[in-house]
């Protein structure tokens, strides 16, 4: 049987919000089978769980945001990446503010974390949604135009396109593709940094945004160039980025895809859209687990991998 993951230990980290500025505490800890991912407002006079789900997404603007009950947890896209990289089904995220923390602005900090408290598998079946038939949503004409789309396949596979008119964008690789049954998550995508421009910062923190970024935990460019001492990561670091995200956004499903993802030019509201489209369709996904974990894709029974 392929079996649910959690973790073993607790675990803590504390940062500031990209946005907020606030500072946070992030507590992870261990969940029963079936439970998935719920997040904690632990700050509140009484807490609040937001559970997973594509519904309980309320916000994607720059960033994927979930809410209940009033309370919300931003920016929670990095750490759900991170979630999908490594396969964990359940888990608790106690949280003492309304941002997750940056950290270094990818997912790298968050499987650090989590590989640290190890991976625990568990005496449940690990349910994936099975996508039968292809769904995809579309959004603008022309230059303008952006779509998102998931196909049937037996593993989980993600391909994505840029299109930046920026020098330092444009000498870079535009389009990546990952397939999670032979790829290595923390190796190959966990590390792209989010990444802005320092005329959009400005505007940004106008508008009380962004107060939390800055060279340590995003790429940052100016009309020509990377500002970042350091360089970038990989050669492709900008796209690998947008699949890291869109790992995160597609895990907000609330279950493991069996799918290919392509995508151009799409973002947390359209990967959000792409999730409600396939689940008003009954007919396009059906429930998966298997007994046999010989018939899974290939990768999928193995325990996270380390760097």
């Amino acid at each position: 049987m392929l079996q649910q993951r959690t973790l073993k230990s607790i675990t803590h980290a504390v940062g500031v919000g990209l946005h907020s500025g606030q500072r946070v505490e992030l507590t992870l800890r261990p969940a029963q089978p079936d439970t998935g991912i719920v997040f904690r407002r632990v700050d509140l006079p009484e807490p609040v769980d937001i559970p997973i789900t594509a519904l309980a997404v309320t916000d994607t603007r720059l960033a994927s945001t979930i809410s209940a009950q009033g309370a919300k947890v931003h920016t929670v896209e990095h750490l759900m990446s991170a979630c999908a990289g490594l396969g964990l089904d359940n888990l608790y995220v106690d949280i003492t503010a309304e941002e997750v923390p940056i950290l270094d602005g990818s997912a790298a900090s968050f499987v650090f974390l989590l590989q640290s408290a190890g991976i625990q598998l568990q005496k449940a079946p690990k349910r994936f949604v099975r996508v039968t038939q292809p769904v995809e949503v579309r959004e603008g004409e022309g230059p303008n135009a952006k779509w998102a789309r998931l196909t049937p396949y037996h593993g989980y596979k993600l391909s994505f396109e840029i299109d930046f008119d920026h020098p330092a964008v444009d000498s870079t690789g535009q389009r990546v593709e990952f397939d999670l049954s032979v790829g290595n998550y923390s190796r190959d995508i966990a590390r792209a940094r989010t990444f802005g421009f320092t005329k959009d910062v400005e505007m940004m923190r106008a508008n009380g945004l962004a107060l939390g970024g800055g060279l340590d935990n995003a790429i940052v460019m100016d009309d020509y160039k990377v500002l970042n001492s350091e360089g970038l990561r990989y050669d492709d670091e900008f796209v690998k980025h947008k699949i890291l995200d869109a790992m995160g956004d597609l895990h907000l499903l609330g279950k493991p895809l069996l799918a290919a993802y392509s995508a151009f030019r799409s973002g947390h509201a359209l990967n959000n859209r792409l999730l409600r489209e396939l689940l008003s369709r009954p007919q396009a996904w059906e429930l998966a687990t298997f007994d046999d974990e010989a018939q899974a894709p290939r990768g999928f029974a193995q325990v996270a991998r380390a760097w």
